[in-house]
């Protein structure tokens, strides 16, 4: 009899991706650790490695612009402002500067610490995920300030472009040199495209701005035999139809009062792999853990259809003064609920 608590091979996972009938649905960065958790338990936290994690994520920073020399921000002796701080672009006219500034995506050793752990893991048979966070809204939120990129969407569209073609030049080589040195199968990234109501930008702004780097990296992972993963947090469902056409095939976490799931669902779901993402705000907070088992129910009776295109996860990082019965209970109703749902098809 298979262990369902055993991790799932890698075929098993491509299977619930491509819709070919995996017999359990993967979890996916169910293991989130979100601030002040590891304060609050610890090592009792390692109780919950019994539970599994079906796609390791092995992930890099890509452009790491808060160890850049910028000399209009940085004089001698002034003390650096990290990315998070924001502003590290305070003016277009220096973006050519930024740009020529950029790491050499092919630079020694960037991968080598991803190896040994990623050769252990297609030993074993697993399915890896490669990656990083920020692509094209995140990263230029955080070189721009979200004020300034959004009006610039607007004011400065040709400088947008060319920092989102630099931003792809790198993207594109850094996943086919992924797929040289590490084969993964999945690639992860992320932009946090909506809001609590709607996308961060109209429509027409993402067709034009974003959508076709995020064809160029989509048709790289396409070349390259992995699959393209999207976290985005907030309301996307009015942007999905152009990160499908994009190349996007698993999309995380349609956030809990933000989209409508069954809709969501009905409509994409014979296009888009869903990792559903579970309520980490109130139902794993505040919730019981019966409460917190009939919801992973909800998910899996929502999302998972005959043939799969689903998996879960935590929707974003679970936070400190989370129970953990609560984190046990979401644990173990996934694969449990996870792997008897699945029997039925």
């Amino acid at each position: 009899m298979t262990d369902i608590y055993a991790p799932l091979p890698r075929d098993e996972v491509v299977n619930a991706i491509e819709r070919r009938g995996p017999r359990r649905i993967p979890l996916v960065m169910a293991h989130w650790w979100g601030e002040g958790l590891w304060e609050q338990y610890g090592e009792r936290l390692r109780e919950f490695d019994r539970f599994p994690n079906d796609a390791p994520l092995m992930m890099i920073n890509p452009i790491d612009f808060g160890q850049m020399e910028l000399p209009w921000l940085h004089p001698v002796g002034e003390e650096k402002r990290g990315h998070d701080s924001g502003g590290l672009l305070p003016e277009w006219r220096y973006l050519d500067d930024l740009i020529a500034r950029f790491p050499d995506p092919e630079r020694p050793g960037l991968l080598d610490g991803l190896k040994e752990p990623v050769a252990r893991l297609r030993s074993e048979g697993r399915y890896v995920i490669f990656g990083w966070w920020g692509l094209f809204f995140e990263r230029p939120w955080g070189l721009r300030g979200m004020q300034n990129l959004l009006m610039d969407y607007h004011l400065h569209p040709d400088e947008v472009h060319q920092l989102h073609a630099a931003l792809c030049e790198q993207y594109v080589a850094l996943i086919r040199r992924a797929a040289r040195e590490l084969q993964p199968d999945g690639f992860w990234t992320s932009d946090d495209l909506g809001h609590q109501t709607q996308s961060m930008m109209r429509q027409p702004h993402f067709e034009a701005l974003l959508k076709p780097y995020y064809a160029q990296v989509g048709a790289a992972c396409r070349e390259a035999g992995m699959h393209f993963w999207l976290h985005s947090c907030g309301n996307n469902t009015d942007l999905l139809d152009d990160l499908i056409e994009s190349g996007v095939q698993v999309f995380h976490p349609v956030q809990k009062h933000t989209m409508d799931e069954r809709t969501v669902a009905s409509r994409y779901g014979d296009r888009l792999t869903f990792l559903a993402g579970f309520d980490v705000q109130h139902i794993l907070q505040e919730g019981t853990p019966d409460e917190v088992r009939a919801e992973v129910r909800h998910l899996v009776d929502t999302f998972d259809g005959p043939d799969g295109g689903m998996c879960i996860a935590a929707g974003n990082g679970i936070v400190s003064g989370t129970p953990f019965e609560n984190i046990e209970a979401f644990l173990d109703e996934a694969v449990r609920y996870g792997a008897a749902h699945r029997s039925r098809w």
